[in-house]
């Protein structure tokens, strides 16, 4: 599984014109899976994510958890996280994920987030979704397992 986490002040995602899911502070989790992924790995994910210490405390250091900022969770399915551009100029997406088994995990990683973190948002897996963000920092991790 490959994320990439962003610390935000806000991040919305849309599907036909209709927010799906918005957060203020928090964090936006782009989320890719492989065939080789397990619901051990997204459980291992989901840990991480919501105990890194990443928001700033009372003297400006990056000492508190999401949950210690009682920050949101937006979650978006991307496929496109397993690009792999190294032959050619058109991507070649055979690393990623089964469709069947990548919204299997992407949905059990929201039931997860979801027993952790109060507000937990999501867009629509396989949506054609606009997602838009204001990156505080900007702060930018990438996980993968």
């Amino acid at each position: 599984m490959r994320l990439v986490i962003q610390r935000v002040s806000q991040a919305s995602v849309q599907v036909d014109g209709e927010t799906t899911g918005q957060i203020g502070r928090g964090l936006l989790v782009l989320a890719g899976v492989s065939d080789r992924d397990t619901k051990e790995d997204v459980d291992k994910l989901v840990q991480k994510i919501i105990k890194l210490r990443i928001f700033e405390d009372g003297y400006g250091k990056t000492n508190l958890s999401l949950k210690d900022v009682a920050g949101g969770l937006l979650i978006v399915s991307q496929f496109t996280l397993y690009a792999d551009c190294r032959k050619g100029n058109r991507p070649s997406f055979t690393g990623a994920g089964s469709p069947a088994l990548a919204e299997q995990l992407y949905e059990y990683m929201i039931s997860q987030c979801s027993k952790e973190v109060e507000r937990v948002e999501h867009g629509i897996f396989g949506a054609d979704m606009k997602v838009q963000l204001t990156n505080d920092g900007p702060f930018t991790i990438i996980l993968e397992n």
